[in-house]
């Protein structure tokens, strides 16, 4: 039965490529994307990420997650525009941190500690108020600096006193 079955299925199959049914698919002509790569039990994953346009570090368990969003705040905080916004940020981390903390997953036991508000913020004040400060401080110096070679007009000026 099963041979009289597979006999129908591949007489429907030719029928349709005789009509042209496959002659528009997408990717025709080009060849089999991994053809010859070494074989690879996530690649279905890897070309889900890819194709959604996800960030791998969803694959990662959740203390993983929580770790690397905690190195990557001062990156995260740097462009917000007002103190409250920092704050909000940092606070809702430590809410997700908080609650990692209470139920944890079954992933790698990795210490994640909640981040302190007070120091994020007064990084963020210094980082905002610094390149005002460099900007004006590098004009003037680069204005008032002499054509001649320095470390030498003071040797000048000690032959005059003497």
């Amino acid at each position: 039965m099963s041979g009289a079955w597979e006999a129908s299925v591949e007489a429907k199959i030719r029928d349709a490529a005789e009509r042209g049914e496959f002659d528009d698919l997408p990717g025709m002509g080009r060849p089999i994307p991994g053809r010859g790569a070494p074989y690879d039990e996530s690649w279905w994953i890897k070309s889900f990420l890819e194709r959604e346009a996800l960030p791998s570090d969803l694959l990662l368990p959740t203390s993983l997650q929580l770790r690397r969003r905690v190195e990557q705040v001062p990156d995260e905080v740097r462009d917000l525009p007002t103190e409250q916004s920092v704050r909000d940020f940092v606070g809702q981390l430590n809410v997700q941190i908080v609650a990692w903390l209470r139920f944890p997953d079954d992933g790698p036991r990795i210490a994640v500690r909640p981040v302190n508000t007070e120091d994020v913020v007064r990084r963020w004040r210094a980082q905002r108020a610094r390149p005002a400060v460099t900007a004006t401080a590098t004009e003037p110096a680069t204005a008032a600096t002499p054509s001649r070679r320095p470390g030498r007009s003071w040797w000048r000026w000690w032959r005059r006193r003497g």
